[in-house]
């Protein structure tokens, strides 16, 4: 069996623990909206890496997915409300990202650009691959293409 060449970790659901503890004017305070999903697939969770259940809670929140630098990024995102732990993902796409058009885009050891990839629907793994063919590129950072938000980050195993 060959060496594992990627990976794809949902965000630390700690971080949002408190959140869901919190009323609407609480979360509203905070610049967070609570919904409940309508349709899946439509709510990417950003902990489990797939698309929540309709009926379910989820927080909309801002994220920020690199802090500083030229490439500096902040956008919407969903979360569940509940999951203990973020899923993992080794050398393979997560459901909610294997269903939707990405943009994929590497990044070296000084959060520069280096390369970047759209991709359809059931293609990121090759792509994710090939990105990591370059040896600068330290990790990859997967965006829906069509709303543009962070999906999840691709670390090289």
């Amino acid at each position: 069996m060959s060496a594992m060449t990627y990976r794809i970790t949902g965000l630390d659901p700690a971080a949002f623990a408190p959140l869901s503890a919190l009323d609407d004017a609480g979360l509203a305070a905070r610049g967070v909206v609570r919904m409940t999903v309508t349709d899946k697939p439509g709510f990417p969770c950003r902990i489990t890496l797939d698309d929540a259940e309709p009926g379910a809670s989820v927080l909309l929140l801002n994220h920020v997915s690199i802090a500083a630098g030229p490439y500096a990024a902040r956008h919407a995102i969903f979360v569940s409300a509940g999951p203990a732990e973020a899923a993992v993902y080794e050398d393979r796409v997560p459901p909610a990202l294997d269903r939707r058009k990405l943009s994929l885009r590497a990044f070296d050891s000084d959060d520069l650009m280096v390369d970047a990839l759209l991709v359809e629907p059931g293609a990121a793994d090759g792509a994710i691959r090939r990105l990591f063919d370059n040896p600068a590129v330290r990790y990859i950072h997967a965006h829906n293409a069509v709303r543009g938000c962070f999906a999840a980050a691709v670390e090289r195993a």
